[in-house]
């Protein structure tokens, strides 16, 4: 049986480690592993009382039922790996995805690290990604119930230690004996109340906490929420990239590489990663010096096709990027939809085939919908005040088509592009260097 901390079992308040704490005797992690795979709310309360009736201890049966279901739901971030790890609900939220936690052990490998400081590693996710590429790991985290997750889901790692530690004491003693030659933070974004801190400065530990990790550990990485500026690094007086994260269209991170980790020259850049299901592809998007791409003067200048940019390309301020790879133009200077006449496979946008660009008005949209018999649309929007549930039952459509409404503005003017998703598999495209 795996073990935790010596304090891991120790009487606690807190919910998570009366949840977690009863995983770490034998016959709790024994019944856990004998559960067949978690099949629902109602399947598991069955199970449950079952067991009870058969003898179970009931806090045991309640910690595994739980771990049960987190397991079942672990699996979009960690895929099958997660049948063999512990967790915390509040770990699990937060935890890294391991596709993106591989990528940043791959950093700290490439800049030559040895042993990473993974401060705040949580149930220790990205500190698993680490130790699976050789690199010493030294994992903290204050929390009881997941420091001895942490050290469950590490066992596999004898070179991977947990500490449970508060790690702002950590933070003023790295980089004095030379223990560690990378850091790694994620810090805590939610309040007591449970409420999103969404201001690294206001995250713990905070913003000037990580800067001086980065100051004491050059090689240092953070996690930090997507809608972070793009210059959040200036001022600090240390080399650092900003890098957007997104998996299959969802923009999940934003992290700031300092030192080593930060590429020269890029300040900015977005990874666009596919999953298993999709493809598996990672594609690398940089800020290259491109010139700003036009905008159109006209309704009339727009084109055959719509690129959607991918939120990462978005975020990171490289839809000219996309611009450039498709031969297209900006549909308003300031707003991130690209139009073409060429189609261009590419998984840094959706594409779609424009049929009719019109003027912005409730009444005439309405019309012009049943006039082509559409019945159900997707609606995008960008650049748009418009209230996208409110507008779906104010156009009370009826009809066996399928459409999407893209709402935006095109030269400076509220418009309506109507358009269908179009296939891209006939041409293959990355960006234009990475």
């Amino acid at each position: 049986m795996p073990q935790g901390p010596a304090d891991a079992s120790s009487s606690s308040d807190s919910p998570a480690a009366a949840s977690v704490a009863p995983l770490l005797r034998p016959e709790g992690w024994a019944l856990l592993e004998a559960l067949p795979p978690y099949a629902g709310p109602d399947a598991a309360m069955a199970l449950g009382e079952r067991l009870r009736a058969e003898g179970a201890e009931p806090q045991l049966v309640a910690a595994a039922m739980t771990q049960s279901r987190l397991r079942a739901k672990g699996e979009a971030k960690f895929g099958p790996f997660a049948d063999g790890m512990l967790f915390t609900a509040e770990g699990l939220e937060q935890a890294t995805r391991l596709q993106v936690a591989a990528h940043h052990a791959q950093r700290f490998r490439d800049a030559g690290c040895t042993r990473v400081a993974d401060l705040g590693c949580g149930v220790g996710g990205d500190a698993m990604a680490l130790a699976s590429l050789g690199l010493g790991v030294l994992a903290v985290d204050r929390d009881e119930a997941t420091a001895a997750v942490a050290t469950v889901n590490l066992r596999h790692w004898p070179e991977a230690q947990v500490h449970r530690a508060d790690v702002l004491d950590v933070i003023t003693e790295l980089g004095r004996d030379g223990s560690v030659d990378g850091a790694w933070l994620d810090p805590a974004r939610r309040t007591a109340a449970g409420r999103r801190v969404l201001d690294p400065h206001r995250a713990s530990p905070p913003w000037s906490a990580v800067l001086d990790v980065a100051r004491r550990v050059p090689a240092t990485g953070v996690k930090l929420a997507p809608g972070v500026p793009r210059d959040i690094a200036a001022g600090s007086g240390l080399p650092a990239e900003v890098q957007w994260v997104s998996v299959d269209g969802d923009v999940v991170e934003a992290a700031c590489w300092f030192g080593p980790l930060a590429r020269p020259g890029r300040a900015a850049s977005a990874l666009v990663l596919r999953s298993a299901e999709r493809g598996g592809t990672a594609t690398l998007v940089d800020d290259d010096d491109l010139p700003v791409p036009p905008a159109v003067a006209s309704p009339e200048g727009v084109g055959t096709y719509l690129y959607d940019p991918d939120g990462a390309v978005v975020r990171s301020g490289l839809v000219g990027q996309v611009a450039a790879l498709v031969g297209g133009s900006l549909l308003d200077p300031s707003i991130a939809y690209v139009t073409s006449d060429r189609l261009v496979a590419t998984p840094l946008a959706r594409a779609f085939a424009v049929e009719e660009v019109w003027p912005f008005g409730l009444k005439a949209l309405r019309t012009r919908l049943r006039m082509r018999g559409v019945g159900a649309v997707e609606v995008l929007k960008r650049g748009s005040a418009v209230d996208v549930e409110q507008l779906r039952r104010s156009l009370r459509l009826e009809g066996a088509r399928q459409a999407t409404l893209v709402l935006t503005r095109v030269a400076g003017r509220q418009h309506v592009l109507l358009c269908r998703p179009v296939a891209t598999s006939v041409t293959t495209a990355g960006p234009p260097s990475s």
